[in-house]
């Protein structure tokens, strides 16, 4: 096999640390967000547990704080976005019949910069003062606060990971631009592709406000500047705007590819094309662009006047109609369809009543009066739950029954992936519906306790037992997911598939595609199986494919960057020369790996036609 036989022998570590293949890189995505998602878990169920009782003392004061603040940066930016981006950078290029994405090497150093920052910001548990403590949102002043150390941790740990969440977004949207299959135009294009599209979008435009504002309070934090002094002429209110800046479109880049996963599993299982496909598209791109004009609905109580409430508050109840279209069309989709309730389309059926819950609750928050009296209550708690779980995390859980068998050949059990949902969605309604009444009844968020005769009691015993039931339906699936390793293998094809994923082999071969595939229209495989074809419509004949070659230069830049990040986190506990000296240290093994990639020219390796002439299946083998 030439280059390509050589490329075979690496071990099997040194090929995952190096690896610049699409598919690996988001199965590591996958592997490290779901840990980030236990832990997250973990912080929520002992947040629940402090709170089962009125007057409880497991975790109070500070302790309570730090996994308050952990529980959301942790579930938002460490297992969220890597769980869909673990999706995104598997499915995307094969659904578009691409052999990789734009930037391998890029895509690696975004993975690796990722994990780096989650590490970072989870080391601080174990140092001086220990973790963050001033809320998921670092809202100052309390966050430039000089003497938790924790929040060091956050700024700089954040700042790694979201630089290598912006790489991600860069590249998939030239994936998505310039990569797609001959014939493939943008409306042929699958939904899942469509919303990772516009989330890309989000993400290139939403991450640079986050990174100003991280930076500022890493001056204010370290080098002792005022830009969130009110004494020295700083503004608090700045670090709200800049924050929701960035926090609302987020919202967004984590819903937009849970609707396309949503909308990929309820057209494969109702056996029909999605309706109103082009609404769909325009739907999404509206999303896209109303989500970057409703920032300030989370500030309605800090005093922007009358005009500037009214104005988001209309912006934000026009991002309702959008949101409205998609929520018909998939009922529209499931109507006279032929639907089979396999566990990732239940995940997929519940998402539209849960996420519709969220979308009303937020429909109310939208109106300022109203907002007065919900805010900083657990009815915000509640919303933002429904939204979260309710919607994105459904849809995770939906695309993991759904392309499992595609990304590692085997088939998940079916019985006890329907056990683990009915678990897990009885467990997230008992604990967030009554979230609502709670915070009606005037019981703060973000508190560690509360007394006794509020009628508070019945509400946060419930929330606590429903929380126990999300972990069972949580653990069971991890069950699944180790019996699968010896378990059924999978088709192709297990599910009748629609889209180009479906037409090779289960897991992918290396390439991909042996032939670049023709697109004939949306849908392009099913097409193809309508016309009595075994396998889709190539649009080349078989030839040498061409491969980048694996890197450990992207693993070793994020670790030099981890070492200036944690240098300076440092800088108050040990001796300033030692710290900066680690800093330099970390920054010249940055810089000689840029330098050395600059130097590089990858001549990658073939995959030669004769050893391809099998077919996908014998070059898989």
């Amino acid at each position: 096999m030439g280059n390509s036989a050589t490329h075979a022998k690496k071990s099997v570590l040194m090929d995952w640390l190096t690896t610049v293949d699409h598919k690996k890189i988001g199965i590591l995505y996958l592997a490290a967000g779901f840990f980030f998602f236990l832990v997250g878990g973990i912080e929520a169920l002992l947040i629940r547990l402090q709170l089962i009782f009125p007057n409880n003392t497991l975790f109070v004061g500070e302790t309570f704080n730090q996994l308050l603040t952990m529980h959301g940066t942790t579930m938002i930016f460490l297992a969220a976005m890597p769980l869909l981006f673990g999706f995104m950078n598997f499915i995307v290029p094969l659904q578009i019949g691409a052999r990789d994405v734009a930037f391998p090497f890029v895509n690696a150093l975004g993975f690796w910069l990722f994990f780096a920052g989650g590490i970072l910001l989870n080391l601080s548990w174990f140092m001086h003062n220990g973790a963050p403590e001033a809320g998921w949102t670092a809202y100052v002043p309390l966050a430039s606060e000089l003497n938790y150390t924790g929040l060091d941790y956050y700024v700089l740990g954040l700042q790694i990971s979201g630089a290598g969440t912006l790489m991600g977004g860069i590249n998939f949207l030239t994936t998505i631009i310039t990569m797609r299959a001959p014939g493939m135009t943008f409306m042929r294009m699958p939904l899942f592709t469509w919303t990772t599209f516009v989330a890309s979008g989000l993400i290139l435009f939403a991450f640079p406000a986050l990174t100003v504002g991280l930076f500022l309070l890493m001056f204010d934090r370290v080098f002792g500047s005022a830009f969130f002094d009110v004494a020295s002429g700083g503004n608090v209110i700045l670090w709200q705007h800049i924050f929701w800046i960035f926090g609302h479109p987020e919202v967004y880049i984590l819903i937009l590819p849970a609707f396309g996963i949503i909308s990929e599993v309820l057209s494969t299982f109702a056996r029909k094309r999605l309706f109103g496909y082009t609404s769909m598209v325009f739907a999404t791109l509206l999303i896209g662009f109303l989500g970057f004009m409703v920032w300030a609905h989370h500030m309605f109580t800090v005093g922007l006047g009358p005009v500037a409430n009214a104005i988001f508050a209309v912006l934000t109840m026009a991002i309702a109609v959008p949101t409205g279209i998609k929520i018909f069309n998939w009922i529209f989709t499931m109507w006279g369809g032929q639907i089979r309730f396999t566990a990732a389309n239940l995940w997929a059926v519940s998402f539209i009543p849960s996420f519709v819950i969220g979308g009303t609750t937020g429909v109310m928050l939208s109106m300022p009066p109203a907002d007065y009296q919900f805010h900083d209550s657990y009815f915000v708690v509640a919303h933002f739950h429904y939204v979260i779980i309710g919607g994105v995390v459904f849809g995770l859980f939906a695309g993991m029954y759904y392309w499992w068998p595609k990304m590692f050949g085997r088939m998940l059990n079916e019985f006890w992936g329907k056990v683990a949902f009915w678990l897990f969605f009885a467990g997230f309604h008992f604990t967030f519906f009554p979230q609502h009444f709670l915070g009606l009844m005037g019981m703060p968020r973000r508190v560690f306790t509360y007394n006794e005769g509020l009628g508070l009691e019945a509400g946060n015993l419930i929330s606590t037992i429903g929380a126990m039931g999300m972990g069972l339906g949580t653990l069971i699936i991890i069950l699944s997911v180790v019996a699968s390793i010896k378990g059924e293998k999978a088709p192709a094809d297990p599910w009748d598939g629609r889209t180009l994923e479906w037409a090779i082999p289960s897991p992918p071969p290396e390439y991909n595609f042996k032939q670049t595939p023709l697109t004939r229209g949306l849908d392009t495989f099913w097409l193809d199986k309508m016309d009595g074809k075994k396998e889709v419509t190539y649009a080349e004949p078989v030839g040498d494919i061409h491969m980048p070659s694996p890197s450990i230069l992207p693993l070793i830049m994020s670790i030099g960057l981890f070492i200036v990040g944690f240098a300076f986190c440092l800088k108050k506990l040990i001796d300033p020369t030692t710290a900066i000296a680690m800093a330099i240290v970390g920054g010249i093994i940055t810089a000689i790996c840029m330098f050395a990639r600059s130097l590089y020219d990858d001549p990658g390796y073939h995959i030669h036609k004769e050893d391809l002439e099998g077919g996908d299946k014998g070059a898989n083998a």
